[in-house]
Formats: structure tokens, C-alpha cells, sequence
């Protein structure tokens, strides 16, 4: 009896253990909601009073309006000149933009092959002349947009094609089946045409489509859109140089029927998860192995609207292969009733997408997941991933003197961060600053001095340049006795860090939004991710870091795009605006799991100051790992208050010594270029300009 009443005791205690648990959780994810909610606020708050203090007046202020604006009209032009180089500087800045306008018309009729190409890729023979079978839905059509699409699909170099067609137009319509009989009448068998008893919607009307094809690989081509002439040929190529089960190329908008008036011209990284989650960058001109389907439907009704996502999102996580040609090779209509032309044409995609995403990352095992439309569109998402637990992080910060960027550093952590699990450990090198050994007392509440002395005693045994460390709850100062190496500082500082996550993090930088560990912890916890990085800005709020490019910049190691440009910029193509995938993310502030830090051995060392961060990076891509910006953790960063420029002198011979190291350990990477940057884009510049003459 009595043991009987010990295990319902013991059920009793497991269950209330259980409820606590489950009730424990909840709360977690209220808070976690609630930090995120807090966030938002902050940063619409943050950015209200920056707009407001920017347009205040009072009447002094009007009265010198007139004055003002000549001033200012001043400075708009000796700045211009100044940043230009001078007159000339203008002048060559001008030349540029015509040159840059002249690139941009060569991606339209000038990039069609001409007859001698027209031939060579026409007898081009392949080990696999596989055949494409391109789907186009027909629906209500305008007979100028049937005729030219029938025409880009007819005049396509590559022969082994199939068009499959199926038709749910009304009577009123009728001219589109004749004008598809007469073009099936002159392809040679290779135009399959249907009429449907009545319209099944984009994606009925397309499964339909499917039905007729008897291709080993499947295109989709939207009925108003026009292909280039060489985009078959090239997808074939790819599939046999590359084994490509999943292909897309780069595509614009065009308006009025000419395909050299183009709106927006998208050129798209590599295959990059986190981005196809957040923004459907894939869209057009897909072709696909047909075995990806494995029997499921191609388009699903439920995601009317959005049934491109859906099936890309699915299709990609089955393909072995996903090859991006990275070429102007499809080009799509903008009009009236087209999504082209804007997404509230079809305001029900919105939720079809946000659907699609849903079941995609569930697929993936996430839960308990928010997916919010942005500022750049209402298909373009910000997901908010769920934080298991409160995992400690610990934060970094190396630091010689500087005492009032250190203050100001920690006391935003302090102040504004809602995540409360966290330790920092302070690095301390070489310092001589009396303000600033007072400010180490002040946080370790103890006679810095003293205490140093006492640690420096205790032998050092990590290393030659271990001098101890001093403790008070959540604040370690480790001292660094060596001469300065930004990776063998923090490296040292990881050996006292007793947290599961490491956050490097500059001294110069102050934390603006308050759920930034959240926001880079989010990522940092999925197993297929290495460093997560955050959105830095200068003072004067232009950006200083959102993702790095490798290749980039004169030294062709690694630069940051969207350089200098304005906190409220969204973007190329909306890219400031959701989380995606990079090559490397600045060491200034990036976290990652301490168990990868360590596997990966660290930031390393012969990069004493520069490229360590990217190498970093680049060593977890290597392991097969994702690396993630997140524009939804912004922090300021003064960057190089501490070690000053290098642009001169011995820091420039440095520089250039471990910008020589890097290119010569990475040069099979930098000759192959970053996947994540459209070898379209010039490596002189961060602003994603388009290459001129090539370069």
C-alpha cells in the first residue's frame, strides 16, 4: 500500500512538473513576443523623433529659412565635388551613369544572338538532349502578348522543346485557340494545345498544362511574358556541365511591349534558403527535372496567388542540384492586372504566400513562428523564429583605453537589451588609462589595480599573453598582456567565456534595437547556421555593415554592400529588409554557437586586425553551414575608434600583408565569386552597380 501511495506521489510530483513546464514555456513565449513587440515600438519610436527633431521649426528657424537653404545648397555642392573628385571627378561620374545606361540597355534585344550564335547553339549536340516541356496557362489573354509569347517560345535556339497549353478563356477569347492552332500547325508536333470546358484557376489551369507534357524537365512560362532566344540552350548546358535538377536565371519588368524599356532588372544570388523564405527571389524562368515532383501536384489551389512559392519552396528542398544562370534571360510584363505591376493586382497572394512559408518551415521542423510582411512589400517577410530556452550568451568585447566608447557600449546592453541571460567578458590589452581602470573598479565593484595585480599572480596558464581574469556576477575583465591581435584577444576571452553562444561585439558600438540577441539568437540556434551578423550604422545613421561580399572593394578580399547608404533605404531589391544568407558577417558584432567557434579554431591568428571576422566565416561555409544577416538587430557602430585608420604607414603595409594571406588562402573562392553576389554586379562598388566593360 504504501508503495503504491510513493508512486502516485511520484506521478503526482511528475506531472505538476510537466504542467510547470508547459506553463513555464508559455510565459517564455509571451515574453519573447513581448520583447519582439517592445522592439518594434523602439524603432518606429527612435525613428519618429529623429524625423520629428529633423522637421521641428520655430519662428527664428523659419526666418532663416531663405539663408539656410543657400547654405545648405553650398555645401550639397562642395560636397558633391569633393566626393567626386573635383570638377573632373563630376564629369567622370556622369560618364559612368551613360555607360551604366548603355550596360543596361545590352541586356534587352542587343543581348540576342545573331545568326552566326543562332547556328552554333542551334547544332550544338549535348550527351543529353533532354526536352523541355515549357506549361503556360492560358486565361483571357491579349492577342499582342499571345503572339509574342508564342514567338519568344518558337525563335528559341535550342530545339528539343515542348509547348503545352491549356486554355480556359471565355468565348470572348476565342482568338487564342485559333492563334494557337496555327502556330501548333507550323512547330512540328511540338505544340500541345487544349481547351479546358471551363477556367480552373492559375493553378488548375496549369496542372492541366502538366497533363500534356511528356518532357524529362518542366518550364514554367507565365502567357504575357517573353523568353530570351538562348535560355533553353543554356539551361542545358547547365544540366549537362552541372547535373542541375533545379534551374532559374536573373529576369526584369518591361513596360509597353519593348522589352528595352526595362522597370527593374533582378539579378539574383545562388540558391540562398533563408532569402527564397523571406522573399520569393527564384520566381522566373523555372525549370525543373520532373522527378522532383514525386508524384505530388505541381500547383496546389490552397496557395492561389502565391503557387509559385509553394511549389519552389518544395521542389528545391527534394532538388540535389539547384543551378542559378546567372544571365538576363527572361523578361516579364508589366500591365495593368499583372503582378508586375504591383501585388495589390492580386491581394490574395499575400496570404497565399505567408501560407506557403508556413508549411515550408513546419516541413522543417520550426513552431511556434511569426511571418510579418515588411516595409518593402507585402511578399517580402520578416520570420521570427521561436528561442528554445534562454541559452547564456556571452559577449566579447576586446578594449585598450577608449573609456567613454566602452562606457557607452555597456551601458546600452544594460540598459536596452531584454534578454537578461548574458555575460560580458571585457578584454582588457595594454591599456594606460587611469579614467579607465576606474571605470573596470566601478563595474567589478573593486580596486581594479589591485585586483589585476592579485590576477596577473595567479601563473597565467592559458597562454604566454594570459594575464587572469576578475569576476563580479555577470562582468569578466581578462587581461591581455601580448601586443594587439584582435584574434588572439578574443580568442582568449572565448577560453573564459562561460556561456553556449559567443557574441563578438566591438567596443565602439551601441545597441539600438532592444531585442537584438533575440534577433541573432533566433538564427544562431538552427543546426544549419554558423554566424549570424546584425544591421550596423555609422553615427549619422548610413550603413556601415549589412553582410559582406567576398571579392569586393579595391583590394578584391571583401567589402560591405549597401555601404553608406541611408537607414531607411530598403535596399536591392528589398535585401535591407529580411534576413538572408552571406558569405561572412562583420566581427564588429556576430554571434555563434560556442561549439562551432571552437571546431572551427577560432578567429586565426596571423589576421591580427583585418579579415579575420570573413575568414571566420568562410571556415563555417566550409563545414557546409549557413551564414545569416539580420537587419532586425541594429546597433551603432563608430567604427575604428579604436585602432585608428589604416591607410598609411605600417598599418597599410599590414593590411596589404594580410590582405595578400587572405587571397591566397581563399583563391579558389574569390575566382569562383561569392554565390550570394550576381557576378553582374561591379566588385568596385557596394551600391550593386552593374558592371562596366566587364569590370
Amino acid at each position: 500500500m504504501t508503495e503504491t501511495m510513493d508512486m502516485t506521489d511520484e506521478i503526482k510530483t511528475a506531472d505538476e512538473a510537466v504542467s510547470w513546464r508547459a506553463e513555464y514555456e508559455r510565459e517564455h513565449l509571451k515574453c519573447a513576443d513581448l520583447a519582439s513587440r517592445v522592439a518594434d515600438l523602439e524603432s518606429a519610436n527612435e525613428e519618429l523623433n529623429w524625423k520629428l527633431n529633423r522637421i521641428r521649426n520655430n519662428p527664428l528657424w523659419k526666418l532663416s529659412r531663405p539663408l539656410r537653404n543657400v547654405m545648405h545648397w553650398g555645401i550639397r555642392q562642395w560636397d558633391r565635388l569633393r566626393n567626386c573628385g573635383g570638377v573632373r571627378g563630376v564629369f567622370r561620374k556622369l560618364d559612368y551613369k551613360k555607360r551604366e545606361r548603355a550596360v543596361m540597355s545590352s541586356y534587352g534585344t542587343e543581348s540576342f544572338p545573331d545568326q552566326e550564335r543562332v547556328l552554333l547553339e542551334r547544332n550544338a549536340e549535348f550527351p543529353r538532349m533532354v526536352k523541355i516541356s515549357i506549361l503556360v496557362p492560358l486565361w483571357n489573354n491579349r492577342r499582342e502578348f499571345q503572339i509574342e509569347m508564342l514567338d519568344s517560345v518558337m525563335n528559341q535556339t535550342y530545339q528539343n522543346w515542348e509547348l503545352c497549353l491549356a486554355d480556359g478563356s471565355d468565348e470572348e477569347h476565342a482568338y487564342i485557340g485559333e492563334l494557337c492552332r496555327e502556330y501548333a500547325s507550323r512547330a512540328g508536333g511540338r505544340i500541345v494545345y487544349r481547351k479546358l470546358e471551363k477556367n480552373l484557376g492559375i493553378s488548375g489551369n496549369t496542372n492541366a498544362c502538366l497533363e500534356l507534357a511528356t518532357g524529362e524537365y518542366i518550364g514554367l512560362f507565365d502567357q504575357d511574358d517573353i523568353l530570351h532566344p538562348s535560355v533553353l540552350y543554356e539551361y542545358v548546358k547547365a544540366i549537362n556541365e552541372q547535373g542541375a535538377d533545379y534551374l532559374y536565371c536573373d529576369e526584369t519588368t518591361f513596360r509597353s511591349g519593348n522589352i528595352d524599356r526595362m522597370l527593374t532588372m533582378h539579378f539574383k544570388p545562388d540558391y540562398a534558403p533563408d532569402n527564397l523564405r523571406a522573399n520569393n527571389y527564384i520566381c522566373h524562368f523555372s525549370v525543373f527535372s520532373r522527378k522532383l515532383l514525386d508524384g505530388a501536384e505541381l500547383f496546389r489551389t490552397k496557395y492561389d496567388g502565391s503557387q509559385d512559392h509553394d511549389m519552389i519552396l518544395r521542389l528545391t528542398d527534394n532538388a540535389k542540384k539547384i543551378v542559378h544562370v546567372p544571365k538576363l534571360l527572361y523578361y516579364w510584363r508589366s500591365h495593368a492586372g499583372s503582378v508586375a505591376s504591383g501585388i495589390e493586382a492580386k491581394p490574395y497572394a499575400i496570404t497565399a504566400a505567408k501560407g506557403a512559408v508556413a508549411e515550408h518551415l513546419k516541413k522543417h521542423g520550426y513552431d511556434h513562428f511569426h511571418i510579418i510582411s515588411t516595409r518593402a512589400f507585402e511578399t517580402i517577410f520578416r520570420i521570427r523564429y521561436e528561442i528554445k530556452g534562454t541559452p547564456k550568451i556571452s559577449i566579447i568585447i576586446a578594449n585598450r583605453d577608449h573609456t567613454e566608447d566602452l562606457r557607452r557600449c555597456v551601458a546600452s546592453i544594460r540598459e536596452k537589451s531584454t534578454y537578461d541571460n548574458y555575460e560580458i567578458v571585457i578584454v582588457e590589452n595594454n591599456s594606460t588609462s587611469p579614467e579607465l581602470f576606474d571605470y573596470y573598479g566601478e563595474l567589478l565593484d573593486c580596486d581594479f589595480a589591485a585586483c589585476a595585480g592579485e590576477a596577473s599572480g595567479q601563473g597565467g596558464t592559458q597562454a604566454v599573453h594570459d594575464g587572469g581574469c576578475i569576476r563580479k556576477d555577470n562582468i569578466t575583465v581578462v587581461i591581455y598582456k601580448g601586443e594587439f591581435n584582435y584574434s588572439a584577444v578574443n580568442n582568449l576571452g572565448v577560453q573564459y567565456a562561460a556561456g553556449d553562444y559567443i557574441l563578438l561585439l566591438n567596443n565602439d558600438t551601441e545597441v539600438i534595437t532592444v531585442n537584438w540577441m533575440e534577433e541573432l539568437l533566433m538564427y544562431a540556434q538552427r543546426e544549419d547556421v554558423g554566424a549570424v551578423g546584425a544591421k550596423l550604422y555609422y553615427g549619422d545613421r548610413t550603413i556601415q555593415h549589412a553582410g559582406v561580399v567576398v571579392g569586393l572593394g579595391a583590394h578584391r578580399t571583401a567589402g560591405h554592400t549597401h555601404y553608406r547608404q541611408s537607414r531607411q533605404n530598403l535596399g536591392y531589391m528589398g535585401r535591407l529588409c529580411y534576413a538572408q544568407n552571406v558569405s561572412a558577417v562583420t566581427g564588429a558584432c556576430l554571434m555563434v554557437k560556442r561549439s562551432l567557434y571552437e571546431e572551427a579554431g577560432g578567429l586565426e591568428e596571423r589576421f591580427a586586425v583585418s579579415l579575420n571576422d570573413v575568414d571566420f566565416c568562410l571556415k563555417l561555409r566550409e563545414r557546409g553551414l549557413l551564414n545569416v544577416f539580420t537587419p532586425f538587430a541594429e546597433l551603432f557602430h563608430y567604427e575604428s575608434v579604436s585602432r585608428g585608420a589604416d591607410d598609411s604607414g605600417e598599418k597599410a603595409r599590414r593590411y596589404e600583408r594580410e590582405c595578400e594571406s587572405f587571397r591566397e588562402r581563399w583563391k579558389a573562392l574569390l575566382e569562383a565569386g561569392d554565390p550570394y553576389y550576381n557576378p553582374n554586379f561591379s566588385l568596385d562598388r557596394s551600391d550593386f552597380s552593374l558592371k562596366l566593360n566587364g569590370q
